[in-house]
């Protein structure tokens, strides 16, 4: 049997609980509205889980599986529940998305499209709800919303996504007793199930919790799904978020006992007991496969609907699997070939205050690759190298009805050491542009002039910026030699001369000439900063010149 996860997402109230309804042959713990919050509020808050099981198609049998088990996971449709549909993201195979086929696609049905294409997921459009067209107009208006629909996704990797009517209250046409458009939906779902690349063969297991329970004198029960690997019983497994080590006693895929679960099995775990109040959510793996992360490096990819500014010193929510935290970030880019792209501790990189744009100048090669450094404002238990989404969830979604999802990277390095500001952020070359202005008080002769205002008053030139190059703002080259008296005063080489025009101007300013050119000479010394660098410690090259 393989094991294919169906993720229901879309816009709450499009009808995801009532499909999976329509749909499921074996409930899980989990499943429906269980939630007491759900049944009071009647939407779906929490992640639910059913399955059914269709016999193999002939490209799915060549690979060796008879039966499809599909697992429904039911997403949250509410905006506030955006941080649950991303956790529940990792774990799926194919995404159903549904739309209320009477209002298209809203702003929920938007991040949800997000949140498929950032984890590379396939989709299948489903148009819910015909029941409420009339007959007479129901196949024009589905054509017409199909239409619609593809236009709003031409430009994304989902234009060729199959489209499906159904209603889960209309009856199926002639004795068919499955519920409008369900037949179609089931056979649309075999023609694009695909064998998935999870890792079985991984030597680490790990399992992603989303419920926990205890069964008297049985022992602890942990749901989730398998991500990769094998898990079988007699197995030990660590949960590492509480630093336990559990012996695996049993193993159910809905209700069936098994003795091995593979990489995308749906399973109930028990193991000898815990109190299950301490673990909602979490992961189970095998030993030392995750670890405590403080922060982490990742490639910035922004979402192209997020409108609001990526800027350093920002905060933002952070999602990885089920966890959800605060991270402050900073911007940090590297200029580079293509491939040239791996963050490295070897590489020097520039500050930037805000994201602006990945490609620069006209060669197809170069590219302005933008990094982010999280740091996290606590502690959490992640996989290596773990995705990793970024979203401004306080933003009004009400009032703002846009895109809040930021942006998005897989983990290029994990933060591990609590006290990584000492240790590891000075190894971090981040170099920060940074530059001073004077102006030219008089010439001593052709090749040499006395500058004020560049450093404070009655403090002599730092020794770190003797015979650094400057720039005057009338094109000329020059290098600073050192100070000038006792002030703060600077003495500047102009190793070519100064022209003649330089010169006009420069007398200009010292007789108070008032004319179009008696703007003072500036002179320009440019360098860099390392912004982790506790010794002040400047550094110049050619390109800051």
């Amino acid at each position: 049997i393989l094991s294919i996860n169906l993720g229901l997402m879309g816009h709450v109230d499009s009808g995801k609980t009532s499909l999976a309804k329509c749909l499921s042959m074996v409930f899980s713990t989990a499943c429906f509205d269980k939630h007491p919050q759900s049944q009071e509020r009647g939407i779906t808050i929490d992640l639910g889980f059913s399955s059914f099981i269709e016999d193999a198609p002939e490209n799915i049998k060549q690979s060796g599986y008879d039966q499809i088990q599909y697992t429904l996971v039911d997403c949250p449709g509410h905006a506030s529940l955006i941080r649950t549909i991303i956790g529940g993201a990792q774990i799926i195979d194919l995404v159903l998305l549904l739309m209320d086929i009477t209002k298209g696609i809203q702003t929920q049905t938007a991040e949800c499209l997000v949140i498929a294409e950032i984890m590379r997921k396939p989709i299948v459009i489903v148009m819910n709800k015909v029941d409420l067209i009339p007959e007479k107009k129901r196949q024009s208006t589905i054509n017409k919303i199909s239409k619609k629909i593809q236009n709003a996704l031409e430009k994304t990797v989902f234009k060729n996504a199959p489209f499906v009517a159904i209603s889960t209250k209309l009856e199926g046409h002639l004795n068919n007793t499955k519920p409008f458009g369900i037949e179609e939906l089931t056979k649309i779902l075999k023609a694009n199930t695909f064998v998935p690349d999870r890792f079985a063969t991984a030597t680490t297991m790990i399992l992603a919790v989303d419920h926990c329970f205890l069964i008297k004198g049985r022992g602890t029960v942990m749901t989730g799904t398998v991500l990769q690997g094998t898990l079988k019983v007699n197995d030990e497994i660590d949960i590492p978020a509480l630093k336990l080590n559990k012996k695996v006693k049993s193993i159910q895929m809905f209700k069936k006992e098994i003795s091995e679960a593979q990489a995308g099995d749906r399973i109930g775990v028990c193991v000898t007991q815990f109190n299950p109040k301490l673990l909602e959510r979490g992961i189970a793996c095998s030993a030392g496969h995750v670890s405590q992360l403080y922060g982490a490096i990742i490639r910035l990819n922004r979402v192209r609907y997020f409108k609001s500014k990526i800027t350093t010193g920002s905060k933002f929510h952070v999602s990885i699997g089920h966890e959800n935290i605060i991270a402050k970030i900073t911007l940090f880019s590297y200029i580079g070939s293509n491939g040239d792209e791996h963050f490295s501790f070897n590489k020097e990189y520039c500050y930037e205050e805000e994201y602006k744009v990945d490609e620069i100048g006209s060669d197809d090669n170069i590219k302005v690759v933008y990094y982010v450094l999280l740091e996290f404002d606590k502690s959490l238990i992640a996989a290596k190298n773990s995705l990793i989404i970024c979203s401004k969830f306080d933003i009004d979604f009400l009032l703002s009805n846009s895109c809040r999802i930021a942006f998005y990277g897989k983990s290029e390095y994990d933060i591990t050491d609590q006290n990584y500001q000492l240790t590891l952020l000075p190894n971090l070359l981040i170099l920060k542009q940074r530059q001073k202005i004077g102006y030219v008080q008089r010439i001593c002769n052709d090749n040499e002039i006395i500058a004020h205002s560049m450093f404070k008053k009655q403090n002599r030139v730092p020794e770190q910026f003797i015979n650094m190059k400057v720039k005057l703002s009338t094109g000329e080259d020059g290098i600073l030699e050192g100070s000038f008296g006792q002030g703060s005063k600077v003495k500047i080489k102009i190793p070519n001369g100064l022209n003649l025009k330089s010169k006009e101007q420069i007398e200009s300013d010292k007789l108070n000439v008032q004319s179009k050119i008696s703007k003072p000479v500036e002179i320009i010394l440019k360098f860099k900063k390392h912004i982790y660098d506790k010794t002040n410690k400047v550094i110049q090259n050619e390109s800051f010149v």
